[in-house]
């Protein structure tokens, strides 16, 4: 008999008569693949069916649709609306259970929030948003008619393949404005008291079963606090909880309203967050309920997956960003490979990526966007030689790729390990997983019979000719810029990269001039460390670059951890006191025990030139191009690697 390392995690559970092969559930995650009907594409069932290939027991589809009359708070929502839209639904449902999944599809209604839909907006009681819409207490005609559509919505998705719907109730969507004391201050039978708050998603759930039978599952997406002093506490999570106890078949456990900025963050955890921050919400309902319990949130290891199933906390874990980094994830777990787990870094290129380009990405797995182009085998490569130069994010992902093409692979590193200059960032306790990546890419390399892994070699015009490569792949990296600046080599004056590396050598009291990511992350840092921190940056406000999540999460972040950021400030000198600054109110003067710069790299541009004319095929990549994300010098790196030796 095989050892199964995580037996409660991977055995089945069954709800009604829909069995669920293990108790990973992909939690909704929306896609903007979508015609201008909002029907989704075949990108779009490719990116859930590859979760369902890669073992999860249901996968959800998010952001649907159900009214475009009062109900759309997105404009790309999938339409659940439209007959016309069957073939796709079918594709998707198709696209899922045939690799062992069950489809569920997400039901969601904006409320108050439906700025898609045409006017007027309805809500529980007529308010006023502070972008200044005003929101129409919603009369009782309309009310039935959107319970009709959830019913209608549920019946559809069922007719298309689904085999359970999830009812979206909470972050601030319809049914949560409905349960929500603070905001339902209604005088009828829909609202005040708890059981009139109740009513709406009774009659949501009753209707869905009246439509789609007993045995046809019903998910209740719930927030099991809204973690914030305007909203509910897990008291009152508990309390709708019991309430919905025996009337769904799941009841899923998140946290949030999706209105308020900061706690946008608390229901998608920053990387500064401990794993499983939202479980302790599922796990308290848990023990107030009968029906099947979910959580969702933080969660990338298999192993404290299975001690959330194992101790009771919860019957179900609900993963988003960790199967974006690897939908492979259960398959791995359950084959007892999970030191090959990509275990998602919560660094939100994902979601930005989302937000910006209407695709996700990931910093870490570059199939991610390309799902419908990884089905198909690319045709034969033309072996080729392949010199790589820089063993960083960059250079590891080229010579993997090569490799895997067929091609002969040397990779060359200046130092002794592999990582690039990323390595001086592995102490940092909320960077773990970047370490645990870099150190996976790194084995995966010295591992890999086709590379040839030469560390301690530095790439000379000279050596790179000697080697006779057809294909020369520069991935050299970047080193700081060191601003032009009085006092800039005084012995009180560190490098960001030299000053993660020495954290011991940073003084009590420290300003760090430059506030981009590497300063903002530096400063939350060295302030958890117990350093003072301030961070001095020229621009009015932080580029947000491509990530822009996270950035927005790193504001509410040195908030919380004390640190000062101080804007469209300019650093004019150094003491050994401290920095002489100025800034539209004058000169300032801001006293350091350690002065720090993170002003930006400078690109290895003139190393990779020496280069350019070695070898017949020259490529130059990553940050020795110019500064990149961990995200942009991944998904470049495979790219150019995977065209190698494709015939034109």
């Amino acid at each position: 008999m095989a050892e199964m390392k995580y037996p409660h995690l991977f055995q089945p559970i069954v709800i009604g008569k829909t069995v669920f092969r293990n108790r990973i559930f992909a939690s909704p995650t929306g896609s903007l693949d979508m015609t201008t009907d909002n029907f989704p594409t075949e990108e779009a069932a490719a990116y859930y069916e590859l979760k369902a290939l890669g073992g999860a027991a249901c996968v959800t589809i998010g952001d649907s649709g159900i009214d475009p009359k009062y109900g759309l708070p997105h404009q790309r929502q999938i339409n659940l609306y439209d007959p016309d839209g069957r073939g796709p639904l079918v594709n998707i449902s198709r696209a899922i259970t045939r690799h062992g999944a069950v489809a569920s599809a997400e039901l969601q209604h904006g409320g108050m929030y439906s700025i898609f839909s045409p006017e007027p907006y309805y809500g529980p009681v007529e308010t006023e948003l502070p972008d200044g819409r005003v929101v129409r207490e919603m009369p009782e005609s309309v009310i039935e008619e959107i319970v009709s559509r959830f019913g209608d919505a549920a019946a559809w998705v069922k007719a298309c393949g689904f085999g359970m719907v999830m009812v979206h109730g909470g972050h601030g969507w319809l049914l949560n404005q409905f349960l929500s004391p603070t905001l339902n201050r209604r005088k009828d039978r829909w609202g005040g008291s708890f059981e009139n708050r109740m009513r709406l998603t009774y009659a949501v759930i009753d209707e869905i079963r009246r439509r789609c039978g007993r045995d046809f599952p019903i998910e209740f997406r719930m927030s099991g606090s809204e973690c914030n002093p305007n909203g509910y506490d897990i008291d009152e999570g508990v309390r709708i909880a019991q309430a919905l106890d025996g009337k769904v078949d799941i009841i899923h456990v998140s946290a949030g309203h999706h209105e308020i900025p900061e706690v946008f963050y608390v229901t998608h955890p920053t990387m500064f967050l401990p794993d499983g921050v939202n479980v302790k919400y599922a796990a308290e309902i848990k023990k107030h309920v009968k029906t099947p319990v979910a959580c969702v949130g933080a969660m990338a290891d298999p192993a404290y997956m299975e001690e959330i199933i194992a101790s009771g906390q919860a019957d179900i874990v609900n993963l988003a960003r960790a199967l974006i980094a690897d939908p492979y994830l259960p398959r791995k777990a359950r084959e007892g490979r999970d030191a090959e787990i990509r275990q998602c870094m919560r660094c939100f290129a994902c979601y930005s990526m989302h937000v910006t380009q209407g695709h996700y990405t990931c910093a870490i797995n570059p199939a991610i966007g390309i799902e419908r182009e990884m089905k198909y085998q690319l045709p034969p490569a033309e072996k080729k030689k392949v010199l790589v130069v820089g063993g960083g994010v960059g250079g590891m992902q080229a010579a993997l790729e090569s490799a895997r093409r067929g091609h002969e692979v040397i990779l060359c590193e200046k130092s002794g390990v592999l990582g690039g200059t990323l390595r001086c960032e592995e102490r940092v306790p909320f960077k773990q997983r970047l370490g645990r990546y870099l150190d996976q890419q790194a084995k995966a390399v010295s591992e890999n019979p086709h590379i040839d892994l030469r560390l301690n070699t530095e790439v000379t015009a000279a050596l790179a000719e000697s080697l006779a490569p057809d294909v020369i792949i520069a991935a050299l990296g970047a080193r700081p810029i060191k601003p032009d600046l009085e006092g800039i080599d005084g012995e009180n004056v560190l490098g960001a990269e030299y000053a993660y590396m020495h954290i011991e050598e940073v003084g009590q009291k420290a300003v760090i001039l430059g506030g981009g990511l590497v300063g903002q992350e530096l400063g939350i840092y060295l302030a958890r460390e117990g350093r003072d921190v301030t961070i001095l940056e020229m621009r009015d406000t932080p580029d947000p670059g491509e990530n822009r999540l996270h950035v927005r999460a790193l504001g509410y972040q040195l908030k919380d951890e004390g640190v000062k950021l101080e804007l469209s400030t300019k650093a004019l000198a150094i003491t050994e006191n401290g920095v002489r600054a100025e800034s539209a109110d004058g000169e300032r003067f801001y006293e350091a025990d350690t002065v720090i710069y993170a002003v930006g790299q400078k690109p290895l541009w003139e190393q990779a030139d020496a280069l350019r004319f070695v070898a017949k095929e020259f490529h130059q990549i990553g940050d020795c191009l110019s500064p990149r994300t961990i995200r942009a010098a991944t998904s470049e790196a495979f790219h150019i690697s995977r065209d190698l030796g494709v015939e034109y």
